[in-house]
């Protein structure tokens, strides 16, 4: 049996912010990056004293008054957002014009007009960020630019080297940041081919386009503009238990961050199953699972795969009957155990006279219950004893003298806090796995 846990929610361009209370966490409703911010303890921040000379620019540039509920501050980790008074759900918490918002429609038509489809949104918005960068004082946004953290203040994974990398290589984060950096060096070969000519493009480099990606998808929000830039709004952070969303009023042109306090964020493992090829019911398995409409994926070569993948949250309590397990993790179980094709033939027919969905009721037969969710225990198990083992291996790396600079150390605790809220999420499940099973042995 093959299983492996990865975070759904963490993403390889994100860099960590601190979390305090009535802090907000910006939503993508149209990006493929879910933004995940990791959680620091001990933080310090205060209020930022140019904060109210950068509203002032944004007021004057807007022509309206933009917020007089939230401060810009500093903290140990970068520039966020503070509450100055209690935000309750549905309040609005910030309105932004729509002409004081960057997006890729930014970009100068001889430009834009050289680009493909090919190339996203993200990239098109990060090509307007260099841009008005390159321009320097001479830029009209001088005062948002001069905001965003520089090159060497970016602690997202695109940008850590291999070594760094090796310490979350437990993590799907370390796969996802691989992946990324390649499309993202695809996006920028095909951009520099298609703007090469135009003097400014000649003296930016991979870096600089990484650096600018980077910033526009920790930052940017889903807009009808594709996505946009929003000053103001993209100094919001997250908080544990709370989520913003942006609307977009057209006849008003202007944007309204809404809060939404019924939202609560939690670490996210994903978790794979593969059906064992020595298994003698392996395809009859898969078949009954396609007719059920349970998703079954595909390899490169078109044949179907026995892998499936199901997202689990952190179970708060033994009490709550499974809540962040999905009846499909535990369905998938149920077929796993199966030893006759009686068994699944039974399995189906139950389906067809209830719901059609295949085992999302406890088996009848409270053995093979027991031993469906005895296989989640026992991989649940072995993945924290993983992940354990790759956390104990970064606390003893602290002691090394090779590794006291600051950058390092930073990401050794972004690394540190990934892996401890998997850890979190897999402890609780396997928690109440075992609870499961107990009430059914001590009742049947």
């Amino acid at each position: 049996m093959f299983l492996v846990a990865r975070v759904t929610n963490a993403q390889w361009f994100q860099c960590p912010l601190p979390i305090i209370s009535h802090r907000l966490k910006p939503k993508l409703p149209s990006l493929l990056y879910n933004a995940k911010f990791y959680r620091f303890n001990k933080l310090s921040y205060s209020l930022d004293k140019e904060s109210d000379d950068f509203l002032l620019w944004l007021e004057r540039k807007a022509g309206t008054h933009v917020s007089s509920i939230l401060s810009i501050g500093k903290s140990s980790y970068g520039r966020a957002l503070y509450a100055s008074k209690v935000i309750r759900t549905g309040d609005c918490i910030l309105r932004v014009p729509y002409k004081v918002q960057l997006a890729p429609d930014n970009l100068p038509y001889e430009i834009k007009s050289l680009l493909t489809d090919e190339i996203g949104h993200v990239a098109k918005l990060a090509i307007v960020v260099l841009l008005e960068m390159k321009l320097e004082k001479h830029s009209d946004w001088v005062p948002y630019i001069s905001y965003f953290p520089c090159l060497k203040d970016m602690h997202s994974t695109i940008f850590w080297s291999n070594d760094e990398l090796e310490m979350i290589r437990q993590s799907s984060l370390y796969h996802e940041t691989i992946h990324q950096k390649s499309l993202v060096k695809n996006e920028f070969l095909t951009i520099k081919n298609a703007i090469e000519r135009y003097e400014i493009f000649e003296s930016i480099t991979y870096k600089d386009f990484m650096h600018a990606y980077a910033l526009v998808s920790s930052r940017a929000w889903g807009s009808i503009r594709g996505v946009s830039l929003i000053p103001f709004a993209d100094f919001l952070n997250h908080d544990g238990n709370v989520e913003a969303f942006l609307l977009n009023d057209d006849e008003k042109q202007l944007s309204e961050v809404i809060a939404d306090r019924d939202y609560c964020l939690g670490e996210q493992i994903h978790i794979q199953f593969e059906i064992p090829h020595h298994d003698p019911l392996r395809r009859m398995k898969l078949e009954i699972m396609q007719r059920h409409h349970v998703v079954v994926k595909r390899d490169v070569n078109a044949f179907i795969s026995s892998v499936d993948s199901f997202s689990i949250k952190e179970v708060r309590s033994s009490s709550q009957k499974g809540k962040g397990l999905p009846q499909s993790l535990r369905a998938f179980a149920r077929v796993l155990c199966c030893c006759s094709p009686q068994e699944l033939n039974d399995l189906a027919i139950e389906a067809k006279q209830t719901d059609g969905r295949l085992a999302r009721r406890p088996l009848r037969n409270i053995e093979k219950e027991i031993e469906a969710h005895h296989i989640l225990v026992a991989q649940t198990s072995r993945l924290i004893k993983e992940y354990e083992a790759s956390i104990k291996s970064l606390d003893a790396g602290n002691s090394s003298s090779s590794l006291v600079r600051e950058t390092l150390g930073i990401r050794r605790q972004m690394a540190q806090d990934l892996l401890n809220g998997e850890l979190r999420v897999l402890k609780s499940a396997s928690t109440w796995l075992k609870s499961y099973c107990t009430t059914l042995i001590t009742t049947s």
